[in-house]
């Protein structure tokens, strides 16, 4: 099946990211998730793998770390027209940025006037599944579709939390709400809903009419609300059912999986979802690759079998990427990223660690998502004290603590400080600045504290 005609958009549903305080830097797009990988890698390899070869991923806000990502690891032939180029706003129709994914297309329908491409798949790039969108395709083709959209079943008691779309009995599109308070069920399957997923395929011309002439680029719309209901009453408007799609190797668990990460339990869910023995979302199947970012790092390292003083390093049921070294510390259900340390006496469990992160002697964590080249301070304690974590760190309500980079600063600072105290009221005795603290090397008199000739 030739996709030379069908030009791919992808795009992130809303500009606030719902994974604060990790995410500072970053859009949930460019997450880092399952040790190699980035959110984006999911959608980007079902593209690949269908055979669609032309992709501009549409970004705005805290895009430095995917824009590296792209321009590093998803290099396609130019010689053959194949591409994914980064396009940030356009500013073709105002002077402001993408407001909503709505706004986010309307502003590059240039490059479907550009080409003449026949159809447009636009797909959001923060969502973790397999999909071989090639059946969509077909789909669409196959009922002389305007406008096909991806939609998921989910009880009707939750449905309440999506985008629902109605349809009648052969899935024509006939209604449409965002988040309703009495969802439409499915036609012969009462107590469930279509979910829509963001994901649709547009007849270019269609996607042109939708947006071209739209008065609205000054409110923040999803791109479901700005076309559907002005297009199902006039187009040919039908509901793909996501959980009917299979690809090559899918599992029966597989089928209609998807992961939508809203936030940082679900996030820490979905990769602790990955260490099981047989994982729903299966990253090992070479039928259906998902391709992450290349290294060129040495394998993962474990040194130390002193059993007799406990300093094994050693790591179960975990995932351990390239360049990560378990020195002496044990690690268990936890997934960690390229450039992890975790040093002797050490014990890390139900944790995510990112990229560079080092784990200090004697340190205990547990239930954590550790932000990337931050530095566990030796003998810190995370995860056990619920009370002095939220002093510390962001805690999330299932108890999962965020540590980022400023955070760990602060509670170093913090625990200075009373180190520091600490150490004075165990020195009364020293009367001069003349006599250092043997235990932390600074100078006391009076309540204050004096190192390197500074008082503070």
């Amino acid at each position: 099946m030739n996709m030379d005609n069908v030009l791919t958009m992808l795009y992130v549903e809303g500009k606030e990211c719902r994974l604060s305080p990790l995410c500072k830097d970053r859009s949930i797009s460019a997450m880092p998730f399952g040790g190699r990988y980035l959110v984006i890698d999911f959608v980007l390899s079902n593209f690949l793998n269908s055979g669609f070869y032309k992709i501009k991923v549409l970004t705005q806000y805290r895009s430095e770390a995917l824009l590296k990502h792209l321009s590093v690891n998803w290099i396609f032939s130019s010689i053959l027209g194949h591409h994914v180029e980064h396009v940030p706003p356009q500013m073709k129709t105002g002077s402001g940025w993408y407001n909503g994914s709505a706004d986010t297309i309307r502003q590059n329908l240039n490059f479907l006037q550009k080409q003449r491409y026949d159809l447009v798949c636009v797909f959001r790039s923060d969502i973790v599944y397999k999909m071989d969108v090639r059946k969509m395709h077909e789909y669409h083709l196959g009922l002389g579709a305007d406008l096909t959209l991806a939609v998921i079943p989910v009880p009707i008691d939750f449905a309440g939390n999506f985008e629902i779309v109605e349809v009648d009995e052969k899935l024509r599109v006939i209604g449409y709400e965002d988040r309703p308070k009495s969802p439409k069920s499915i036609p012969g399957i009462p107590g469930m809903s279509f979910a829509s997923m963001g994901n649709y395929i547009f007849n270019s011309s269609t996607l042109i009419g939708s947006l071209k002439n739209s008065n609205d680029a000054d409110e923040e719309l999803k791109l479901g609300a700005q076309v559907l209901p002005g297009t199902i009453n006039r187009k040919k408007v039908y509901a793909y059912d996501f959980s009917t799609n299979c690809f090559p190797g899918m599992t029966k668990e597989e089928r209609g999986f998807w992961i939508n990460i809203n936030d940082l339990d679900s996030y820490w869910k979905a990769n602790m979802g990955l260490i099981s023995v047989s994982p729903v979302l299966n990253l090992y199947d070479v039928r259906w690759t998902t391709r992450g970012y290349s290294t060129t790092l040495p394998p993962a390292k474990f040194v130390f079998a002193d059993k007799e003083h406990d300093r094994v390093g050693m790591a179960t049921d975990s995932i351990v990427s390239d360049g990560c070294i378990i020195s002496g510390g044990r690690v268990n259900r936890c997934v960690l990223f390229p450039k992890v340390r975790i040093n002797s006496f050490a014990q890390v469990s139900d944790s995510v660690l990112m990229e560079g992160v080092e784990i200090g002697r004697h340190a205990t964590i547990r239930n954590a998502i550790i932000e990337d080249s931050v530095k566990i301070p030796q003998g810190m304690k995370i995860g056990y004290d619920i009370k002095e974590d939220m002093k510390r760190f962001h805690v999330s309500p299932l108890g999962i603590v965020a540590v980022s980079k400023e955070a760990i600063v602060e509670a170093e600072k913090r625990e200075n400080k009373l180190l520091h105290y600490y150490h004075f009221s165990n020195n009364r005795l020293n009367r001069t600045f003349n006599v250092p603290c043997q235990s932390c090397n600074s100078y006391h008199y009076n309540g204050k504290i004096k190192q390197s000739g500074n008082t503070f």
